[in-house]
């Protein structure tokens, strides 16, 4: 199994880097690869914070992406879970991802954050 990192992906999606981005299509759409959420993480934390994309434009752009075959996650259903919550803006990625953790698979989770301790109170 094969791993690419965030810049791969980011080339791919954001098509900013003519070369780039065709070494990346090909290594993505090519490959069986293994995508960690450490780098989902990180993808993520550039896509908002650097480029200032919407968190619901990034949730819907990376769960097409993880439709493709080829990729593979750690626990498919906990990322999508966290996108859809993440992408409505309520909560940063990572709390995101506990709270789907929570849900999914009945992890307990502690945490001092207001907002994660809230939405695990309250759905």
């Amino acid at each position: 199994m094969k791993i690419a990192d965030a810049n791969i992906i980011l080339r791919y999606l954001l098509n900013d880097n003519e070369e780039l981005s065709e070494r990346a299509a090909d290594i993505l759409e090519n490959n069986e690869i293994f995508i960690p959420n450490e780098v989902i993480a990180e993808i993520i934390y550039v896509l908002k914070g650097v480029y200032k994309i919407e968190s619901n434009e990034i949730s819907d752009t990376l769960i097409e992406l993880f439709k493709y075959e080829n990729l593979q996650f750690s626990n498919l259903e906990v990322l999508i879970k966290a996108l859809n919550l993440f992408g409505k803006g309520k909560i940063d990625f990572v709390d995101a991802l506990l709270y789907a953790y929570n849900r999914v698979n009945g992890h307990e989770v502690y945490t001092f954050d207001k907002k994660l301790n809230k939405l695990l109170k309250h759905n």
